[in-house]
């Protein structure tokens, strides 16, 4: 991926106690203690109500009493025995022997008594046998038969037990689309790997109507139906039950007898469900074609844990299993899915049914996808594969581009990984209603508009970005797909390669020009490890949300670099290549961990000089951060030393943490081209390299391809700023992106003075290439932002001055440059957007703006009274996605408070402007100065609402937080952060997103009260 319940039959709190028919006497005494349970015999009570079935093995009574006894047990009851000898003595409630001083009766006093023993008596006896009627303490008032009680649910742990595993899934749909709900039918074939007594699956907001079982695929079924106690045919009874536990999404089935390790079963349940109204599961959505007509469909997003919410299943990614899959719907739409259609059948209620090939592939159930609605297809065939890009029928025109992305990629993919795509089809379908970029499903790969669809005005950068996305899915299809982590915990096995591939697919000339996007992912993700909120590549995950958060710049960015890194680091060009290769074919269809990985590819990379790549890499998983490499000259002799880099000292946790670092490096000698660049492993704190001799500086991480940060020292910083200086190009523009985000890292860690990093800047008006001055750009705004939010005003005018000093004229920058300049107000930049902006308002939106503009001129419009309400009707109109999510940009940039207020309620509400875009919205009203504190205002008033719509520790979460916090730098804010989310307990207070925020503000607070004075010194 590219960054529902059982109705009631017996509620627990009515439960009081068990009658029984061939009970002989009432229990006349009830302990109401509470037995201590054993730890081993603790189990969870469900919360909802349960289906009471019927099912595998022998029934007796004395079984059946002891299932209730447990489960009464559970609720705090203890049941006496009919026998008065097995009473409990220690018992408050036990009667108490008449005292032996008691005087005799009278003979009229025991007529009496005599006479209305025999009423009582006689009374019973009648009510006994009275048909229909249970004898109960209280009378006849129930139905003759056994009140079926809960029994506890089997299972405790967040992961499912290995016993079971599934085969196969038939899936029946029928989805509603006038009334938002549908209902289904899942058949599952399974096989028992260890004798059990249970099955336990996932469920969430599933209302199961009914459920059958059998063993074998054509053996004897017993039947599991909606029923309290009964006989089969054959005279044998059992009770069974279908039990779920909401917390945990769970539900169980329980049998009286073993199921036996290697027999076959089947499950069939039905039930019934709403369709989602969030992003996730099976939901709604809904658009407004070119006519103003609300068109709807339904369409599906699974990973991580919502596959759960469309159907019964076993919801974890090493359950992989076939899939059949069978949609009814209206003749007026249509449906995908992830095979191509096998038939449609028409039905006796005017529906038709669709059904789909069964899956040649074994799938985890996240991959699992349909859709429901109308969507018009562009296709071609690319090696015998059927690839088509679908979207609604009006933007059928801005596909082009996408289809002839995906199959370049689709052809080097194949050439590339020497396995050929296995399915018949690759479809691609822009949703207009759809929260994540992209997501992998077999076959059928969902996107947001703006991820696929390209339009005749689009800038290469919008360009790049498609097929960026592109890149990514399709390397899915391999990596994620075909090869699946065993647990959500090696996420990065699946998110990490498919961002690698992502970027080296797109720097091969038949395919795409990538730019500098990659160098700039590298440097984002280095500042996100550097913090103690940051977690290893590969870490534990046991909870719904710490699965959610794993979606992180850690999983998707650092991992594709320390790819990079390994695969610059090996001898020769292609044992990269052939190492992965291995990896794909040797676990084809199934499920591995990080160490597979290194293990293949170390079984490729023999050579005599190189370390085991396990060895090597293990390093960079299984711990957080990244390494600090000091460089010091003496002589001729260089010695390098390595340290863990961690902004933050406090609470952090203090390890003698080492990585083992393929060191890179060039000097004044050698510094440009590939055959300059030297190799050291260094394994320890510290280590020497060969003497080096007559050179003048040094430059490590040749072409920033390492995974560290470098720091020189003064006298190496000097060399190097003197070097550039002289001559800007004895440096790849990579390795001066990297000294730029280097010394300003340090800077923030308090290695160096923030003087030394204005002083290396003075270069920087001589840069003809992009990455460095946008990476310059890009930490100065951070300064900006920090320095705008504390009021600094003479700073901020005195930094924005510096910031528009810089001078490039490549096409390419135009846009960043440009966006600065406007954004800090520049009068020479805001009259020439204003005049494009009037243009393309009188022409009716005919002249067209540049794409690399449109950015500027709309955040320029939105900052004039008369021009914002131009802007929310251009909005309100336009349909090609990537220009309207521009205007909505420009929307939230105003600066006029009753405005930003306005856009953050319609963003929740959802109606004018898609909820998916909120966190766009918010992000984008943070960065004025007007905005910030509305948001983090909004952002608490809201939280709630918030977290219904997207989950707690989701990436849109992430973004939020982030977003609202990040430029907090006083002591007041921070202690305000803290105090709100530590309020929020189970309902986010834990997520790792927050420790990240409290981090930031601290390290803002630092850095302002350590540099302040020096700036205002400097500028």
């Amino acid at each position: 991926m590219f960054c529902l319940s059982l109705t009631s039959l017996i509620s627990p709190s009515s439960v009081n106690m068990i009658e029984n028919s061939m009970f002989e006497e009432e229990p006349d005494v009830v302990d109401l203690t509470f037995p201590a349970l054993d730890p081993d015999e603790v189990a969870y009570e469900p919360r909802s109500s349960r289906l009471l079935v019927r099912g595998l093995g022998e029934n007796d009574m004395d079984e059946d009493e002891e299932d209730c006894e447990s489960s009464a047990r559970l609720l705090g009851m203890s049941f006496m025995n009919r026998s008065s000898a097995h009473r409990s003595n220690s018992s408050p409630y036990t009667r108490q022997a008449p005292p032996r001083s008691c005087s005799r009766p009278s003979a009229r006093t025991m007529v009496v008594c005599v006479l209305f023993l025999v009423i009582v008596a006689s009374m019973t006896m009648v009510l006994y046998f009275l048909p229909g009627c249970t004898f109960t303490k209280t009378g006849c008032r129930k139905e003759n038969k056994t009140t079926p009680i809960e029994p506890p649910f089997p299972w405790s742990q967040f992961r499912l037990p290995h016993s079971i595993r599934p085969l196969s899934y038939d899936l029946t749909l029928n989805p509603d689309l006038d009334n938002m709900n549908f209902t289904g039918s899942t058949v599952i074939k399974m096989v028992v790997l260890h004798n059990t007594k249970r099955i336990v699956l996932h469920s969430a907001n599933l209302n199961i109507s009914k459920a059958t079982f059998k063993v074998g695929w054509e053996g004897v079924c017993v039947c599991l139906q909606i029923r309290s106690l009964f006989q089969l045919d054959d005279g044998e009874a059992s009770d069974v039950t279908v039990l779920e536990y909401k917390p945990r999404q769970q539900i169980a089935l329980n049998f009286s007898e073993e199921l036996k390790a290697g027999q076959y079963c089947v499950l069939t349940l039905d039930y019934s469900a709403n369709l989602s109204h969030t992003y996730d599961g099976f939901y709604n959505s809904s658009y407004t074609d070119k006519d103003g007509n609300k068109r709807v469909l339904a369409a599906t997003q699974f990973e991580p844990l919502s596959a759960r919410k469309a159907f019964p299943c076993f919801d974890e990614p090493a359950f992989k299993a076939t899939f059949l899959i069978k949609i009814n719907r209206k003749p007026d739409y249509m449906t995908l899915s992830n095979m191509p259609k096998a038939k449609t059948t028409p039905l006796n209620n005017g529906l038709v049914q669709d059904e789909f090939e069964m899956t040649s592939v074994n799938m985890s159930t996240y991959l699992v996808a349909f859709i429901v609605g109308n969507f018009t297809p562009v296709s071609k065939n690319v090696s015998e594969i059927l690839v088509s890009v679908y979207s609604v029928p009006e933007k059928k025109e801005h596909t082009d581009y996408a289809l002839d992305a995906a199959s370049k990629l689709l052809d080097f993919y194949n050439d590339f990984f020497e396995i050929n795509f296995p399915l018949k089809k690759l479809d691609l379908i822009a949703i207009p209603d759809f929260l994540a970029g992209a997501m992998e499903n077999w076959g059928l790969i969902t996107f947001r508009e703006t991820s696929l669809l390209v339009g005749k005005q689009s800038s290469p950068l919008e360009k790049q970005v498609v097929a960026s996305v592109i890149a990514h899915e399709l390397a899915h299809q391999w990596f994620g797909n075909l090869v699946t982590m065993s647990w959500w915990n090696d996420l990065w096995l699946n998110e990490g390669f498919a961002t690698y591939m992502q970027y080296m697919s797109l720097s091969k000339p038949c395919v795409c020009s990538q730019g500098n996007l990659f160098l700039a992912v590298r440097f984002r993700a280095l500042d996100k490890d550097a913090l103690n909120s940051s977690h290893a590549v590969s870490t534990a995950v046991n909870s719904p949300e710490q699965v959610e958060e794993m979606f992180d710049s850690v999983s998707y960015e650092k991992g594709a670099s320390i790819l990079l890194m390994l695969n610059a680091s090996l001898s020769g060009d292609q044992q990269f290549r052939k190492g992965i290769i291995q990896y794909l074919k040797q676990f084809s269809g199934l499920n591995t961990d990080t160490n597979d990985l290194w293990n293949s590819l170390t079984q490729i990379e023999v050579s005599t000089q190189h370390q085991n790549v396990s060895e090597m890499m293990s390093s960079w998983t299984s711990q957080k951060g990244f390494p600090l490499v000091t460089v010091s000259r003496k002589g001729d002799q260089v010695t390098l030393t390595q340290e863990h880099f961690l902004l933050t000292s406090d609470n952090a946790t203090h390890t003698s943490s080492l990585w083992n670092i393929p060191v890179t490096y060039v000097s004044d000698n050698c510094s440009l081209a590939p055959e300059c660049r030297q190799l050291f492993t260094l394994k320890t704190k510290s280590g020497k390299t060969q003497s080096i001799n007559l050179v003048k500086w040094l430059k490590l991480n040749y072409r920033n391809t390492g995974f560290y940060i470098v720091h020189y020292g003064d006298d190496g910083w000097a060399a190097l700023r003197d070097a550039l200086a002289n001559d800007v190009s004895v440096l790849t523009h990579e390795d001066r992106a990297s000294l730029i985000h280097n010394i300003f890292a340090l800077s923030r860690l308090g290695r160096v003075s923030f003087r030394h990093v204005l002083n290396l800047l003075n270069y920087i008006s001589n840069e003809t290439e992009t990455s460095p001055v946008t990476e310059a750009l890009l930490q100065l705004n951070k300064i900006y932002q920090l320095l705008d939010k504390r009021q600094e005003y003479s700073l901020v005018a005195l930094l924005v001055n510096l910031l528009l000093q810089e001078s490039v004229s490549k096409q390419e920058l135009r846009s960043a440059l440009l966006e600065t300049a406007c954004g800090l107000d520049d009068e020479n930049c805001t009259q020439q957007a204003k005049a494009l902006f009037k243009q393309y308002v009188d022409s009716n939106a005919t002249s067209r703006i540049p794409g690399d503009l449109q950015q500027v001129v709309f955040n320029v419009a939105a900052q004039s009274a008369e021009d914002w309400p131009t802007l929310l009707n251009l909005y309100g109109h336009a349909t090609y996605d990537a220009e309207k999510r521009k205007m909505l940009r420009g929307l939230a940039s105003t600066q006029d408070a009753r405005k930003i207020v306005w856009i953050l309620k319609a963003g929740l509400k959802g109606n004018l402007i898609q909820t998916q875009e909120l966190p766009l919205v918010i992000s984008t009203v943070c960065k004025g100065f007007a905005g910030y504190l509305f948001a983090w205002d909004f952002i608490q008033e809201n939280w709630d609402r918030l977290i219904e719509k997207f989950p707690v520790g989701s990436f849109a979460i992430q973004t939020i937080i982030n977003s609202a916090t990040s430029q907090f730098s006083t002591q007041a804010h921070l202690d305000q952060v803290q105090g709100f989310f530590s309020s929020l307990k189970e309902r986010g207070s834990q997520m790792r997103s927050v420790q990240e925020a409290l981090e930031t503000i601290r390290l803002n607070k630092r850095w302002m009260e350590k540099n302040l004075r020096t700036l205002q010194k400097w500028l």
